[in-house]
């Protein structure tokens, strides 16, 4: 081959191949992520938060959720599945739950585990949200391939500890899956939750599709969100564990 035809080969491959975007750092890609959410003061004008749909884990298993939340660190969890009533709660300090399904009439406290989970899950904003503030560390991993498309992979090692791994949208800049490795009853556990149809309440977007997996299990747990309340009235004393 000639040099001259070398050279119109290369300039022509160099024009059909593929633009790669240029490299962003950590800060642009969360800002842009802050930005679709609906913006830093948007998130900040949410002091309380109720949600409620159902979630379902197979066939005959379907249960109403229903979850309140409110600044700062307060969280309450509800499951109502065939007339019991499991509540779970954090209140920045301490934890409670009551728990039929696991034989548990009475109030009892929550594990270290549980407990940890519900005092992230309290952040309705998520770790990205003033993650330097909040003490967290953010990581680049890369581009990844997901079924919805390319996403921004970010490790996320919160102030507690906690890994988490993030990925958004490379299109919309919001959360389409997490991963986390978690120790339950002992055993350390992966889940992976997908995120999807998100839909704006109150200048905020939520997401409205939300699919639990452990990893390497077939069972998903699907939850619907139906409806998102931003800045109702709470009593703060549903976040209390009952007396007497």
């Amino acid at each position: 081959m000639s040099a001259a035809r070398a050279l119109l080969i290369f300039v022509a491959s160099a024009f059909l191949a593929p633009t790669v975007p240029a490299a962003e750092t950590v800060d642009q890609i969360v800002a842009r992520h802050v930005a679709a959410r609906g913006g830093r003061p948007a998130l900040a004008a949410v002091r309380t938060l109720r949600m409620a749909g159902h979630a379902v884990a197979g066939p005959g298993r379907r249960a109403i959720v229903r979850r309140e939340i409110a600044r700062p660190d307060r969280i309450r969890t509800e499951f109502e599945f065939q007339g019991t009533l499991g509540v779970y709660v954090w209140n920045g300090k301490s934890g409670w739950q009551v728990s039929p399904l696991d034989g548990q009439l009475d109030v009892q406290p929550l594990s270290p585990e549980a407990a940890a989970l519900s005092a992230e899950q309290a952040d309705f904003e998520g770790p990205l949200v003033d993650w330097k503030a909040k003490g967290n560390s953010v990581e680049l991993v890369g581009r990844a391939a997901l079924p919805g498309g390319p996403a921004d992979e970010l490790k996320v090692t919160l102030k507690s500890g906690v890994v988490r791994h993030i990925w958004l949208d490379a299109k919309t800049s919001l959360v389409v899956k997490t991963a986390s490795t978690r120790k339950v009853q002992g055993h350390e556990m992966t889940f992976e939750v997908t995120y999807g149809d998100y839909q704006e309440t109150s200048g905020v977007r939520f997401p409205r599709s939300i699919e639990i997996q452990t990893r390497g299990r077939p069972e998903i747990l699907r939850i619907a969100v139906e409806s998102v309340e931003v800045n109702p009235a709470l009593d703060l004393a549903r976040f209390e564990a009952p007396r007497g």
